[in-house]
């Protein structure tokens, strides 16, 4: 199908970051068919349109959404469904090469507060936070200017159009912690305390923020509500496919001629999106690249018609996370490139589990003996093992991504770390190449 603004159709508006601009191109429009419907029916809605995360994980929207605890009809509730439910948006937007729920805060948080009303609404939630990156000082203040508007419109606060439905929305800057994009660790900043990653289970559904039954959702996939709701499921389903349907923004960002964020329909190749953002600058020929930001296994050309849904790139190996493309070419050293997540990686550990915290220093370590020449034969060998003792050992995913550039980049790339040995090693290591078949048949 043509390409279709969707979650950006707002964008090039003049203003379009106020609350005028907004309601004159249909904004809260869905706020109010949302507040006539059961707010069962909107999980139902949600979980029909097959709208999936998009901060990484892609889990189904709706599924979460049904996973808080609700008084049943006749019966006084108890545990969990007797308690306040809470709704938390992750606007911590921290991984390297990550730029979409910045800019769309930016120019239209109106879209992302509407999302925010109709799915706390869902959820029976009558408290919300947005608890944004404390670095993105703009998009904080454009987040409390757009809150603010909504208030004296009368779409947030007591009895929001009039429908007996109170909600109260708080916008939360953190101090800039990349673990404070996991979402316990989110919660645990939120309660001010050190933002460190909970034990799970319990999951933050039946014990999240303050102990209660609470929802995390990511920002694009809040502001996605608005648009389920107008367009209905099966609108929402006619872009991309079937397991992984809506819109996607896609951040392009590297060696293209015009690096940016563009939305397509989600199953949208890298080479087609390369189309549009101009190819690869010129003279050049693209050596990798990132599907999903840092912390998901590079790609090369060889993976340009993957299509970039949840299922398809996970099928080829990598995972689609926040669709942060950083595209490479012949000129960028790989070693390098890995080093320097790497080193962000080892920065940003909480500290608070040994394989994270003493994996990515030691990481960070052998690399940079390889990138500036001094490395060995075995740092090769040492690399893949202290992945190997860091992968599904680390208290939260921070550890597990730190992992993937290393692993993915010695796959497709192993003789660029082989080139920056000594003469002396790498004769070392094709001695031992040349060896082993003998030894494996002895």
């Amino acid at each position: 199908m043509p390409l279709t603004p969707v979650l950006t159709s707002r964008w090039g508006a003049e203003q379009s970051w106020r609350l005028a601009t907004y309601e004159r191109l249909d904004g809260y429009s869905a706020l109010r068919t949302a507040l006539r419907t059961d707010p069962d029916e909107l999980v139902a809605l949600v979980k029909d349109s097959g709208l999936r995360g998009r901060g990484g994980a892609g889990f189904p929207t709706g599924m979460k959404w049904s996973f808080i605890p609700q008084p049943k009809p006749g019966e006084t509730p108890t545990g969990p469904a007797a308690m306040p439910k809470y709704l938390v948006v992750n606007a911590d937007e921290g991984e390297p090469g990550t730029c979409k729920d910045l800019p769309l805060m930016m120019t239209d948080p109106h879209s992302l507060v509407e999302g925010v009303i109709i799915s706390a609404y869902a959820i029976r939630s009558r408290f919300a936070v947005i608890y944004v990156r404390g670095e993105a000082v703009h998009a904080h203040r454009r987040l409390v200017s757009a809150v603010e508007e909504a208030y004296a419109a009368g779409y947030l606060g007591t009895d929001i159009l009039g429908s007996g439905y109170d909600l109260e929305l708080v916008v939360h800057a953190g101090a800039g912690a990349y673990i404070c994009g996991e979402e316990t660790a989110l919660l645990d900043s939120l309660e001010g305390y050190r933002g460190q990653p909970r034990l799970k289970p319990p999951f933050p559904a039946v014990a999240g923020l303050y102990g209660a039954p609470t929802v995390i959702n990511n920002v694009e996939t809040l502001a996605s509500v608005p648009f389920v709701v107008r367009g209905g499921a099966d609108w929402f389903k006619e872009f991309g496919p079937e397991k992984s349907p809506g819109p996607k923004i896609y951040s392009i960002s590297g060696r293209v001629v015009r690096p940016g964020q563009y939305e397509a329909p989600m199953g949208t190749t890298m080479r087609e999106l390369l189309e549009m953002a101009g190819g690869i600058r010129p003279g050049h020929q693209l050596k990798f690249w990132t599907p999903g930001g840092s912390s998901t296994p590079y790609f090369t050309a060889e993976h340009l018609d993957v299509p970039l849904d949840f299922d398809s790139v996970a099928a080829a190996g990598s995972m689609l996370g926040t669709t942060a493309l950083m595209v490479f070419d012949e000129t960028d050293s790989i070693v390098e490139a890995t080093l320097r997540f790497t080193e962000f990686y080892a920065h940003e550990s909480c500290g608070k589990c040994t394989p994270c915290r003493e994996g990515t220093y030691w990481l960070v370590q052998v690399l940079e003996r390889i990138a500036h020449g001094r490395g060995t034969a075995a740092d090769l060998d040492v690399l893949t093992d202290t992945c190997d003792n860091i992968l599904g050992r680390s208290f939260c995913a921070l550890g597990d991504g730190a992992t993937s550039c290393i692993t993915s980049s010695l796959a497709y790339f192993r003789d660029d770390y082989v080139a920056l040995l000594p003469p002396e090693e790498q004769a070392r290591l094709g001695r031992s190449l040349r060896l082993e078949p003998a030894g494996v048949a002895s």
